[in-house]
């Protein structure tokens, strides 16, 4: 039985639709997180959850109980939901031991006293009881601010983007420490966040909402290999989607020369399609004889991300440790190297600027084969791993 169900839930300001026929589940003790733009309706959803948003039509379930339906809305603090903003909300002339107990008032001194105590040891800042907020760095306040959520046990706990004031190197740390603790403690959370490797530290399921859509929700592997939408794939890792036609059985006709895959074998000869390229699908290759000019060029420690213009005009990225470093300006050879082909029907793209591209017929490059012999697999508009 799920911990938290969501079921065609809608919510409108007016004529204004900001969520739209989302539904979702998480089973007890599971982590997951909504992704988007700005914009895009996930902080609204979580404010229905919490129970401070009425909803238009759907229902909210909690443990096999309906909170929020259109007839009915259960109050915030008797849904048993703990909520980390994205502010901290620390009291500042409150004690770190007063902030973490603020909700627990129905325990006694005793019972709040070896709660306060358990959790600090937790979250690895144990002595901390008597310290005041303005006394700790960014990262402590938000360990604080977890724990003072934690405290009184709650069955489900939401996040609302709650590393973004922090930099990189911290979030992502946290991330992993926060996961251990919802662990550790079994609490059931959803995370909000526009940040792609929070929710790949954290979550065991992930969704990315678009306009107040949920356009997938699956494992955050699912969405990176087997995106079921062309904006899930545009919005989790760098990518470009290029066209093509599949003008033999298992090959596919693109501006990176022929490709062969077994996830093409079911598309019928003459169809256009959309196809997903990731920077680890391209490997630079002095030899090879497709070839294009270095655009910019990106430092990420251990690679660098190029992007680079092919003679047709077309940009794609490729990585490459940086020690071996290219030249903005330089032009470069290009090997594709598949292991997961991501196929839509190019019809239904919505990309900007995608139906810029004129699908191709024939290849303007030597055949390039880039997937081990064919095998039978699932008619499936995404892809399988070759």
């Amino acid at each position: 039985m799920p911990l938290l169900q969501l079921d065609k839930i809608h919510i409108s300001f007016g004529a204004q639709h900001i969520v739209r026929g989302v539904s979702l589940q998480l089973e007890a003790g599971e982590i997951g997180c909504l992704l988007g733009p700005s914009g895009c309706g996930k902080t609204t959803l979580l404010r229905a959850i919490a129970g401070f948003q009425g909803l238009q039509l759907g229902t909210i379930t909690m443990a096999n109980e309906c909170v929020s339906s259109p007839n009915q809305l259960t109050p915030p603090e008797q849904r048993g939901i703990g909520m980390v903003f994205q502010d901290f909300a620390l009291f500042p002339h409150l004690t770190v031991a007063e902030n973490i107990s603020f909700g627990m008032r129905k325990a006694s001194a005793a019972e709040r006293r070896a709660r306060v105590d358990e959790l600090l040891t937790r979250i690895g800042l144990p002595g901390y009881q008597k310290r005041y907020p303005h006394e700790l760095s960014g990262g402590q306040q938000q360990r604080i601010a977890l724990a003072r959520a934690l405290a009184p046990k709650p069955r489900l706990l939401l996040l609302d983007e709650p590393f973004s004031s922090l930099d990189a190197e911290l979030r992502e740390r946290l991330a992993v420490e926060v996961r251990e603790l919802l662990k550790q403690e079994q609490i059931t959370a959803l995370l909000v966040t526009h940040d792609q490797q929070e929710a790949f530290a954290m979550a065991d399921k992930a969704g990315v909402m678009y306009q107040g859509e949920l356009l997938q929700w699956e494992t955050p592997y699912q969405l990176y290999h087997q995106p079921r939408h062309q904006l899930v794939a545009d919005f989790i890792g760098h990518g470009v989607l290029l066209q093509g036609t599949v003008n033999a059985s298992g090959s596919l006709a693109s501006p990176l020369g022929m490709l062969e895959h077994p996830s093409l074998l079911t598309v019928p000869d003459g169809t256009p399609v959309s196809f997903l390229v990731r920077p680890d699908d391209i490997v630079p290759d002095t030899n090879s004889r497709l070839r294009g000019r270095i655009k910019a060029r990106g430092f990420r420690g251990a690679h660098n991300l190029y992007s680079v213009q092919l003679n047709s005009g077309i940009e794609v990225l490729t990585l490459s440790p940086s020690h071996e470093q290219m030249n903005v300006g330089d032009e470069v050879g290009l090997r594709p190297e598949f292991d997961h082909l991501v196929v839509f029907a190019a019809d239904h793209c919505e990309l900007p600027g995608f139906h810029d591209q004129a699908p191709l017929v024939r290849p303007f490059t030597p055949p390039v084969s880039t997937a081990p012999p064919a095998q039978p697999v699932p008619t499936s508009p995404k892809a399988k791993s070759a």
